[in-house]
């Protein structure tokens, strides 16, 4: 097919730079905007992802960005300087509460994504929430359970379901050039000078507890004095955090998920440590993940925070040829020869600005990229792993439902 010849100059990856239970039908559904119609968007949470989302959202025509919620002074303050005339609060429920802001944007630590997401469908907003969906299994479901009985348009910022690799692979898939897959490889590396640890960010001097709302960090982990590291650093202690398997790996699992339309994990296995840097953090820097899939697929990931010569990939191994997918280059593919005769060729499909489409999605009431069950099943992905990883076993998915979190 034409569309798969040889194409060196396909654009690299867009770098998108940038609980309660929920009455979800207590506001009316959005209706169906017209082109011109201006959509009213609010942010929850604008730390560092949250920035980078800012920064997205701003140069879209036709949106306009009316009033943030973090729970530092200091991000509130940042945005004011970014976007003049920008309502800003300490609280996530008074931003909901403005009735004329019609989506919202949630980059909140991994521990309060769930409250976020079943608040901001309750108030009747159109959400872009972040990966991971959710903190927890039980939270996943409830999540899932939400965005159904909901009318308001979901995207998961899972960024590469945007991309033109996976509308060339699901292609290529589908005209049978990769045959019967039983294995993947992925794999995500990074390394950072010797004694400074991966994530670890300073404490700014204003980051004191007359700055933060800081109940409303914890939400509802147990009471205990205001500390800045944890606050700046949340993604190193598993009470906030899923590590970087809810850091990266979900964003792998979740492209491999879509290309090959698996289903959840029926078992999964996480071995690793803290190797790279003895700084205090709680959540694995070194890790190799095995997913069993009831299609008879394993998918493997692996990640390392000590070497980047391989920086992050992916391999599906078909019987009938291989795809290699890196996010900063177009899809390649190799026919197996032992059962195929056609030539090696790249994907040529540009990738699509994930943030756009969500906004397309709220004028057009379509589905988004990246909807909550792609965000479902690859947060399933995420917790099965750790679980792995925390009980020192393999888990399957009966077993890791059947497990109370630490924290609910």
């Amino acid at each position: 097919m034409s569309h798969f010849k040889l194409d060196h100059s396909r654009r690299s990856f867009l770098k998108q730079a940038a609980l309660g239970t929920a009455a979800v039908l207590a506001y009316p559904a959005s209706s169906v905007l017209g082109a011109n119609d201006r959509i009213r968007v609010g942010m929850i949470g604008v730390g560092d992802r949250g920035n980078d989302l800012l920064a997205q959202v701003l140069p879209i025509r036709g949106v306009e960005l009316v009033a943030m919620a973090d729970v530092y002074s200091r991000r509130r303050d940042q945005a004011k300087s970014r976007v003049p005339g920008i309502q800003t609060f300490d609280e996530h429920r008074r931003l909901l509460d403005m009735k004329d802001i019609d989506a919202v944007i949630v980059a909140s630590p991994l521990h309060i994504h769930a409250r976020h997401f079943v608040d901001t469908l309750a108030a009747g907003k159109d959400l872009y929430a972040e990966k991971t969906m959710t903190w927890s299994i039980p939270e996943a479901d409830k999540c899932l359970a939400a965005a159904k009985e909901s009318k308001q348009v979901v995207q998961i910022g899972l960024q590469h379901q945007s991309s033109g690799a996976l509308v060339d692979a699901k292609q290529m898939i589908k005209d049978g050039r990769v045959g019967k897959v039983t294995h993947v490889e992925s794999w995500m590396s990074r390394n950072t000078p010797h004694g400074k640890g991966q994530w670890v960010r300073p404490v700014p001097s204003d980051c004191t507890a007359q700055n933060v709302n800081w109940n409303g960090f914890l939400n509802g982990r147990p009471d205990r004095p205001f500390d800045p590291y944890k606050l700046i650093n949340w993604r190193l202690f598993w009470e906030f955090s899923g590590g970087n398997c809810a850091e990266n790996m979900v964003h792998q699992i979740a492209w491999i998920m879509g290309a090959l339309d698996l289903p959840l994990p029926s078992a999964a296995y996480m071995s690793g440590g803290v190797f790279s840097e003895k700084d205090g953090r709680e959540v694995p820097d070194t890790i190799a993940v095995t997913l069993d899939f009831p299609t008879d697929t394993v998918v493997t990931w692996q990640s390392t925070f000590s070497n980047k010569h391989y920086e992050l990939g992916d391999r599906i191994l078909g019987s009938d040829g291989t795809f290699e997918h890196h996010f900063e280059q177009p899809l390649q593919y190799w026919p197996e020869k032992t059962n195929r005769s056609d030539e090696s060729m790249r994907g040529n499909t540009h990738d699509g600005n994930h943030m756009q489409n969500w906004i397309d999605c709220i004028r057009s009431r379509g589905t988004p990229n990246a909807p909550p069950e792609i965000g479902y099943r690859s947060a399933m992905a995420v917790h099965m792993s750790n679980l792995s990883y925390k009980h020192k076993r393999r888990m399957t998915i009966e077993e890791a439902r059947a497990i109370t979190p630490e924290y609910s």
